[in-house]
């Protein structure tokens, strides 16, 4: 279906070329062409009939314009920048909660877990890591 409209739009591309550059200059344009009376087709009626035409074939390559803008938005669906990011799940614990999982209970309890590391038998200090 697509093939067959662009083909029509080209068609009407065409012929309205050629009809427009059939059409007798007034002059205003540059000063060029518009000087005698010679011309393709002189006389009102050829006027008349170039002007229609020109109508005609500018109001079918408008419909055509329309119908392969909206052939081309059907075939499309419409898609957001933001869903083009790939989701990254990462299972890290809560700030706020433990290694358990359980909820901290604030400077108290730090306190105290440093109170018992320290009355242990652990030393005091920083511990440096020994390799294996």
């Amino acid at each position: 279906m697509e093939s067959v409209l662009i083909v029509i739009h080209l068609l009407l591309v065409g012929a309205l070329v050629v009809v427009v550059l059939l059409q007798r200059s007034e002059g205003g344009a540059l000063g060029i062409g518009g000087g005698g009376g010679g011309g393709f087709m002189s006389g009102r009626s050829a006027a008349n009939l170039l002007t229609r035409t020109t109508a005609i074939l500018a109001t079918g390559f408008f419909l055509t314009s329309l119908g392969l803008t909206i052939l081309a938005g059907m075939k499309s669906k419409p898609s957001d920048v933001l869903d083009q990011v790939p989701v990254v799940e990462q299972n890290q614990p809560d700030p706020a909660s433990n290694a358990d999982g359980a909820p901290q209970g604030g400077v108290l309890d730090e306190l105290n877990k440093i109170q018992e590391s320290t009355t242990g038998n652990q030393p005091s200090g920083p511990q440096v890591p020994t390799s294996q």
